[in-house]
Protein backbone atom coordinates (compact mmCIF):
# COMPACT_ATOMS: atom_id res chain seq x y z
CA UNK A 1 0.00 0.00 0.00
CA UNK A 2 1.60 3.53 -1.01
CA UNK A 3 2.12 5.73 1.93
CA UNK A 4 -1.18 7.87 2.71
CA UNK A 5 -0.48 11.42 1.53
CA UNK A 6 -3.11 12.83 4.38
CA UNK A 7 -1.19 12.06 7.12
CA UNK A 8 0.62 15.17 8.73
CA UNK A 9 3.91 14.97 10.94
CA UNK A 10 2.54 18.06 12.43
CA UNK A 11 0.17 16.04 13.97
CA UNK A 12 2.79 13.21 15.25
CA UNK A 13 2.80 13.86 18.75
CA UNK A 14 4.93 12.24 21.23
CA UNK A 15 5.25 12.32 25.05
CA UNK A 16 8.12 10.75 26.23
CA UNK A 17 7.17 7.74 28.52
CA UNK A 18 9.13 7.90 31.92
CA UNK A 19 11.40 10.55 30.97
CA UNK A 20 12.62 11.10 34.29
CA UNK A 21 13.81 7.71 34.56
CA UNK A 22 15.20 7.73 31.36
CA UNK A 23 17.27 11.04 32.69
CA UNK A 24 18.42 10.18 35.69
CA UNK A 25 19.29 6.85 34.38
CA UNK A 26 21.86 8.72 31.76
CA UNK A 27 22.90 11.20 34.65
CA UNK A 28 23.97 7.33 36.93
CA UNK A 29 26.30 6.42 34.30
CA UNK A 30 30.46 7.48 34.88
CA UNK A 31 31.07 11.21 33.94
CA UNK A 32 33.19 9.86 30.97
CA UNK A 33 30.58 8.67 29.58
CA UNK A 34 27.94 10.92 30.06
CA UNK A 35 29.53 14.05 28.88
CA UNK A 36 30.06 12.72 25.75
CA UNK A 37 29.76 9.50 23.09
CA UNK A 38 26.93 8.23 21.32
CA UNK A 39 23.02 7.22 22.47
CA UNK A 40 20.86 4.88 19.76
CA UNK A 41 17.28 5.90 20.59
CA UNK A 42 16.36 2.15 18.29
CA UNK A 43 12.20 3.69 18.64
CA UNK A 44 12.32 7.33 17.68
CA UNK A 45 9.03 8.15 17.06
CA UNK A 46 8.52 11.77 17.16
CA UNK A 47 11.65 12.69 19.31
CA UNK A 48 10.24 12.92 22.53
CA UNK A 49 13.12 10.90 24.31
CA UNK A 50 15.98 12.49 22.06
CA UNK A 51 14.93 15.90 22.24
CA UNK A 52 15.32 15.47 25.99
CA UNK A 53 18.42 13.44 26.13
CA UNK A 54 19.96 16.54 23.62
CA UNK A 55 19.11 19.30 25.78
CA UNK A 56 20.53 17.68 29.01
CA UNK A 57 23.26 16.02 27.90
CA UNK A 58 24.74 18.70 25.26
CA UNK A 59 28.09 16.74 24.31
CA UNK A 60 26.13 13.73 23.47
CA UNK A 61 25.09 12.48 20.46
CA UNK A 62 22.27 10.43 19.58
CA UNK A 63 21.01 8.40 16.65
CA UNK A 64 17.48 7.63 16.22
CA UNK A 65 16.04 4.60 14.80
CA UNK A 66 12.08 4.67 12.69
CA UNK A 67 10.78 2.36 10.37
CA UNK A 68 7.69 4.67 10.20
CA UNK A 69 8.29 7.54 7.69
CA UNK A 70 6.01 9.95 9.69
CA UNK A 71 7.53 9.35 12.73
CA UNK A 72 11.08 10.34 11.28
CA UNK A 73 9.97 13.65 9.45
CA UNK A 74 7.87 14.56 12.66
CA UNK A 75 11.15 14.03 14.79
CA UNK A 76 13.63 15.34 11.87
CA UNK A 77 11.65 19.00 12.45
CA UNK A 78 11.28 18.27 16.19
CA UNK A 79 14.98 17.98 16.22
CA UNK A 80 16.40 19.99 13.32
CA UNK A 81 17.68 22.59 16.13
CA UNK A 82 20.48 19.94 17.55
CA UNK A 83 22.07 19.91 13.89
CA UNK A 84 24.58 17.44 13.39
CA UNK A 85 23.84 15.72 17.11
CA UNK A 86 20.97 14.45 15.68
CA UNK A 87 21.35 11.57 12.96
CA UNK A 88 18.37 10.01 11.76
CA UNK A 89 17.35 6.71 10.11
CA UNK A 90 15.34 4.46 8.27
CA UNK A 91 15.51 0.97 9.73
CA UNK A 92 13.72 -1.28 11.71
CA UNK A 93 15.91 -1.45 14.68
CA UNK A 94 16.63 -5.28 14.96
CA UNK A 95 18.55 -4.15 11.23
CA UNK A 96 20.65 -1.79 12.20
CA UNK A 97 24.54 -2.07 13.07
CA UNK A 98 26.46 0.69 14.72
CA UNK A 99 30.07 2.21 13.33
CA UNK A 100 31.12 2.28 16.74
CA UNK A 101 30.60 1.25 20.54
CA UNK A 102 27.84 3.48 21.79
CA UNK A 103 26.88 4.83 25.63
CA UNK A 104 23.19 4.34 25.87
CA UNK A 105 20.55 2.13 24.24
CA UNK A 106 16.99 3.36 24.65
CA UNK A 107 13.87 1.16 23.32
CA UNK A 108 10.22 2.40 23.70
CA UNK A 109 8.03 -0.50 22.73
CA UNK A 110 4.56 1.24 23.00
CA UNK A 111 2.78 2.13 20.04
CA UNK A 112 2.70 6.20 19.38
CA UNK A 113 -0.34 8.19 20.08
CA UNK A 114 -0.15 9.41 16.58
CA UNK A 115 0.04 5.71 15.64
CA UNK A 116 -3.21 4.81 17.77
CA UNK A 117 -5.10 8.01 17.61
CA UNK A 118 -4.72 8.36 13.48
CA UNK A 119 -7.54 5.81 12.27
CA UNK A 120 -5.72 5.46 8.64
CA UNK A 121 -3.16 3.98 10.17
CA UNK A 122 -5.95 1.08 11.42
CA UNK A 123 -4.39 0.55 15.30
CA UNK A 124 -7.62 2.44 16.21
CA UNK A 125 -10.38 0.33 17.97
CA UNK A 126 -12.40 3.13 18.46
CA UNK A 127 -11.91 4.87 14.79
CA UNK A 128 -12.95 4.11 11.67
CA UNK A 129 -9.98 2.79 9.50
CA UNK A 130 -8.80 0.24 7.63
CA UNK A 131 -7.64 -3.15 9.39
CA UNK A 132 -4.07 -2.47 8.54
CA UNK A 133 -1.75 -1.71 11.79
CA UNK A 134 1.64 -1.80 10.05
CA UNK A 135 4.49 0.43 11.78
CA UNK A 136 5.99 0.51 8.68
CA UNK A 137 3.45 1.35 5.45
CA UNK A 138 5.67 -0.57 3.11
CA UNK A 139 5.05 -3.92 4.68
CA UNK A 140 3.85 -6.47 2.75
CA UNK A 141 1.12 -7.84 5.17
CA UNK A 142 -1.75 -6.07 6.81
CA UNK A 143 -3.73 -7.25 10.17
CA UNK A 144 -6.79 -7.69 6.90
CA UNK A 145 -4.68 -10.09 5.02
CA UNK A 146 -4.08 -12.20 8.16
CA UNK A 147 -7.68 -12.45 9.56
CA UNK A 148 -8.48 -13.13 5.84
CA UNK A 149 -6.28 -15.63 5.15
CA UNK A 150 -5.19 -17.54 7.93
CA UNK A 151 -7.53 -20.53 9.08
CA UNK A 152 -9.41 -20.55 12.01
CA UNK A 153 -7.43 -22.51 14.12
CA UNK A 154 -4.27 -20.72 12.93
CA UNK A 155 -5.98 -17.04 13.58
CA UNK A 156 -7.45 -18.36 16.76
CA UNK A 157 -3.66 -19.67 17.79
CA UNK A 158 -1.95 -16.08 17.10
CA UNK A 159 -5.15 -14.35 18.96
CA UNK A 160 -3.93 -16.75 22.16
CA UNK A 161 -0.77 -16.48 22.06
CA UNK A 162 -0.15 -12.98 21.08
CA UNK A 163 -2.89 -11.44 22.69
CA UNK A 164 -3.20 -14.07 25.62
CA UNK A 165 -6.91 -13.95 24.89
CA UNK A 166 -8.90 -16.63 26.74
CA UNK A 167 -11.88 -16.23 24.26
CA UNK A 168 -9.17 -16.45 21.23
CA UNK A 169 -11.21 -19.73 19.57
CA UNK A 170 -14.72 -18.34 19.94
CA UNK A 171 -13.30 -14.83 18.59
CA UNK A 172 -11.83 -16.50 15.44
CA UNK A 173 -14.73 -18.85 14.55
CA UNK A 174 -17.01 -15.80 14.63
CA UNK A 175 -14.46 -13.49 13.04
CA UNK A 176 -14.46 -15.94 9.71
CA UNK A 177 -18.00 -16.79 9.70
CA UNK A 178 -18.60 -13.03 9.37
CA UNK A 179 -15.94 -13.25 6.38
CA UNK A 180 -17.64 -16.48 4.74
CA UNK A 181 -21.46 -15.02 5.34
CA UNK A 182 -21.04 -11.48 5.16
CA UNK A 183 -17.61 -10.49 3.33
CA UNK A 184 -14.64 -9.31 4.55
CA UNK A 185 -14.75 -6.39 7.27
CA UNK A 186 -15.15 -2.75 6.16
CA UNK A 187 -13.10 -1.18 8.56
CA UNK A 188 -11.36 -1.26 12.49
CA UNK A 189 -14.89 -0.40 14.13
CA UNK A 190 -16.65 -3.77 11.94
CA UNK A 191 -13.92 -6.00 13.50
CA UNK A 192 -14.52 -4.67 17.08
CA UNK A 193 -18.06 -4.68 17.08
CA UNK A 194 -17.47 -8.61 15.70
CA UNK A 195 -14.76 -9.58 18.33
CA UNK A 196 -17.35 -7.41 21.20
CA UNK A 197 -20.24 -9.77 20.63
CA UNK A 198 -18.25 -13.06 21.87
CA UNK A 199 -18.20 -11.51 25.15
CA UNK A 200 -21.02 -11.72 27.87
CA UNK A 201 -22.75 -7.95 27.61
CA UNK A 202 -21.72 -7.33 31.24
CA UNK A 203 -18.07 -7.04 30.01
CA UNK A 204 -18.11 -5.41 26.87
CA UNK A 205 -18.41 -1.56 28.65
CA UNK A 206 -15.49 -1.96 31.41
CA UNK A 207 -12.48 0.20 31.00
CA UNK A 208 -10.88 -1.95 28.59
CA UNK A 209 -12.44 -2.72 25.63
CA UNK A 210 -12.93 -6.76 24.63
CA UNK A 211 -11.26 -6.49 21.13
CA UNK A 212 -7.95 -4.48 22.68
CA UNK A 213 -5.84 -8.17 23.36
CA UNK A 214 -7.04 -9.43 19.69
CA UNK A 215 -6.10 -6.00 18.12
CA UNK A 216 -2.88 -6.02 20.14
CA UNK A 217 -2.40 -9.87 19.02
CA UNK A 218 -2.64 -8.35 15.30
CA UNK A 219 -0.64 -6.10 15.53
CA UNK A 220 2.32 -8.04 16.55
CA UNK A 221 1.63 -10.47 14.83
CA UNK A 222 1.58 -7.67 11.76
CA UNK A 223 4.68 -6.42 12.64
CA UNK A 224 7.16 -9.11 13.95
CA UNK A 225 7.20 -7.42 17.15
CA UNK A 226 8.38 -10.40 19.77
CA UNK A 227 10.69 -11.35 17.10
CA UNK A 228 12.93 -8.40 15.84
CA UNK A 229 12.45 -7.90 20.17
CA UNK A 230 14.04 -11.06 20.63
CA UNK A 231 16.83 -9.55 18.28
CA UNK A 232 17.44 -6.43 19.31
CA UNK A 233 18.18 -7.66 23.06
CA UNK A 234 20.66 -10.78 21.58
CA UNK A 235 22.62 -7.57 19.38
CA UNK A 236 22.05 -4.77 21.51
CA UNK A 237 24.61 -5.42 24.18
CA UNK A 238 27.70 -5.81 21.31
CA UNK A 239 26.88 -2.34 20.47
CA UNK A 240 27.65 -1.22 24.39
CA UNK A 241 30.47 0.20 25.98
CA UNK A 242 31.62 -1.35 29.23
CA UNK A 243 29.39 0.53 31.35
CA UNK A 244 27.03 1.51 28.93
CA UNK A 245 22.83 1.10 29.46
CA UNK A 246 20.77 -0.81 27.90
CA UNK A 247 16.93 0.77 28.72
CA UNK A 248 13.66 -1.45 27.40
CA UNK A 249 10.42 0.37 27.97
CA UNK A 250 7.68 -2.24 27.84
CA UNK A 251 4.06 -2.63 27.54
CA UNK A 252 3.04 -5.98 27.89
CA UNK A 253 3.78 -9.22 29.66
CA UNK A 254 4.57 -10.59 26.40
CA UNK A 255 7.49 -8.15 25.80
CA UNK A 256 8.87 -7.68 29.25
CA UNK A 257 9.27 -11.66 30.12
CA UNK A 258 11.36 -11.71 27.19
CA UNK A 259 13.27 -8.62 28.16
CA UNK A 260 13.25 -9.79 32.01
CA UNK A 261 14.56 -13.66 31.10
CA UNK A 262 17.33 -11.87 28.41
CA UNK A 263 18.66 -9.12 30.78
CA UNK A 264 18.91 -12.17 33.51
CA UNK A 265 20.13 -14.56 31.30
CA UNK A 266 22.61 -12.83 29.70
CA UNK A 267 26.44 -13.37 30.61
CA UNK A 268 27.50 -9.92 29.32
CA UNK A 269 24.76 -7.57 31.25
CA UNK A 270 24.45 -6.88 34.68
CA UNK A 271 20.59 -5.77 35.65
CA UNK A 272 20.23 -2.47 37.36
CA UNK A 273 16.59 -2.76 38.09
CA UNK A 274 15.54 -6.58 39.38
CA UNK A 275 12.17 -5.07 39.73
CA UNK A 276 11.42 -2.84 36.40
CA UNK A 277 10.19 0.27 37.27
CA UNK A 278 6.12 2.14 36.73
CA UNK A 279 5.22 5.23 35.63
CA UNK A 280 4.14 7.42 38.72
CA UNK A 281 0.98 8.77 39.83
CA UNK A 282 2.20 12.13 38.38
CA UNK A 283 2.93 10.60 35.37
CA UNK A 284 0.04 8.89 34.81
CA UNK A 285 -2.37 11.84 35.61
CA UNK A 286 -0.80 13.87 32.30
CA UNK A 287 0.31 10.97 30.13
CA UNK A 288 -2.52 7.94 31.06
CA UNK A 289 -1.13 5.47 27.81
CA UNK A 290 2.09 5.10 30.28
CA UNK A 291 -0.13 2.93 32.75
CA UNK A 292 1.35 -0.15 31.25
CA UNK A 293 4.93 1.00 31.17
CA UNK A 294 7.80 -1.54 32.53
CA UNK A 295 11.20 -0.13 32.47
CA UNK A 296 13.77 -2.19 32.76
CA UNK A 297 17.49 -1.29 32.77
CA UNK A 298 20.87 -3.52 32.28
CA UNK A 299 25.04 -2.19 32.20
CA UNK A 300 27.49 -3.79 29.98
CA UNK A 301 29.93 -5.34 31.84
CA UNK A 302 33.51 -6.44 30.29
CA UNK A 303 33.73 -10.27 30.02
Amino acid sequence: MEENSSFNSSDFKHIPVMAEEVITAIASMPEELKNKGIVIDTTLGGGGHSELILEKFINMKVIGLDQDPFAREAASIRLDRFGDRIEIIDTNFSDFRPAQKVNFIIADLGVSSFQLDEPLRGFSIKKSGPIDMRMNPKANITASDLINNLSEKELADLIYEFGEERLSRQISRKIKAHINNQGKFKDTQDLAYTIAGCYPKKARYGKIHPATRTFQALRIAVNNELKVLSKLLNIAPEWLQPEGLLNIISFHSLEDRLVKRSFLEDKRLQRITKKPLLATQKELEYNPRSRSAKYRIAKRIDI
